[in-house]
């Protein structure tokens, strides 16, 4: 299966095409490719191929004891301009649209060129056994808090529930007021390519 989308969906880009295939999939995990070609718009990202799990409404942070995934991905490509994350969405109001949230969280598994999270990095933190460069800024109205890994990690294996507590016990994260909404795993290009990217993705709570 693939779906794939003209530069017209992003007007901050020149030029570019994206498309998405699904390789595989099961009850477990989903394995899944993005090619990708983008110009223009030097610090916009042009897209977010990823795949997600579906979550059930009405789940606080607070009362999820765990959140267990691990990805496998590579890149291959010029001139490449992007990042590869986890990016999950939690609100106040359990039937928030799926675009947005009250809080945003991204771990970046990779940094490749010059990009940067939304905001400024506040600190280096331990979580999960792992040094990550912590920014926060806003997206709107939406807070975002983004974990950078200090150097690129292409397996990966955690709970994603560590990163929460973190920013419960440290930066005033809600955890028992916030609906996790969204959950989800790919990449954001800014520039470059002709670029694949092949991600094999699971979560298990």
């Amino acid at each position: 299966m693939k779906a794939c989308s003209p530069s017209t969906i992003c007007s901050s880009a020149t030029s570019g095409t994206a498309c998405t295939y699904i390789d595989s999939a099961s009850s477990s995990s989903v394995t899944f490719r993005n090619t990708w070609t983008w110009q223009g718009g030097q610090n916009n990202v042009k897209a977010y191929p990823y795949v997600g799990k579906i979550v059930t409404k009405g789940r606080k942070i607070s009362s999820i004891s765990s959140m267990q995934t691990s990805v496998n991905w590579s890149y291959q490509g010029n001139n490449l301009r992007a990042n590869v994350a986890y990016d999950v969405f939690t609100a106040a109001d359990a039937n928030h649209d799926r675009s947005s949230g009250d809080y945003e969280l991204m771990i970046w598994l990779a940094r490749l060129g010059d990009v940067y999270p939304i905001g400024s990095k506040v600190n280096s933190v331990t979580v999960g056994g792992k040094t990550w460069d912590l920014y926060s800024g806003y997206n709107g109205s939406m807070k975002v808090f983004s974990f950078v890994a200090q150097q690129t990690t292409n397996q990966w294996s955690g709970d994603v529930k560590q990163f929460y507590q973190y920013l419960q016990q440290n930066q005033g994260y809600p955890a028992d007021q916030q609906n996790l909404i969204v959950f989800q795993f790919g990449s954001e290009p800014f520039t470059g390519g002709p670029a694949t990217f092949t991600a094999t993705f699971s979560a298990n709570f």
